[in-house]
């Protein structure tokens, strides 16, 4: 006859997470506590970037450049146009300025469509200051 060993499990440990907890909460707290706020600013390094020395480039600013976008189509600076004379105003303006502001306004019933159409024309000509609104 085979003698079967049985194998010694012993107790069933459970390990309690409370105490690990207040362990945490506690260093969290000394480290709270004991770090100074100068030490934080001493080490940080937030460089603001320098002012504009040319005066007549920072007063001179090309003005936005408005799309509408709602149920019916879309607006170019407040006159309604298909989609194509959409694009070649903005590739028009984009010739001029890249860093012009182009200001979507979105109605709440436009189909997410034409923002989407809208927003590929802006990237295609590189226009960079882009702002969405909805009204």
């Amino acid at each position: 006859m085979a003698y079967k060993k049985k194998a010694n499990r012993g107790e069933k440990v459970e390990l309690s997470m409370t105490p690990m907890i207040d362990v945490v909460f506690q260093l969290l707290i000394f480290f709270v506590v004991t770090l100074k706020q100068e030490d934080i600013f001493a080490k940080l390094t937030a460089a603001r970037p320098a002012p504009n020395q040319n005066k007549e480039e920072a007063t001179k600013q090309d003005p936005p450049i408005t799309v509408a976008v709602g149920r019916e189509g879309f607006f170019f600076n407040d006159r309604l146009c298909t989609l194509d004379d959409l694009d070649r105003g903005i590739a028009r303006i984009s010739g001029y300025s890249k860093t012009a502001m182009v200001v979507i306004k979105c109605t709440q019933d436009s189909p997410h469509k034409f923002l989407i159409n809208v927003l590929d024309i802006c990237y295609k000509h590189k226009m960079e200051n882009l702002s969405i609104f909805s009204m």
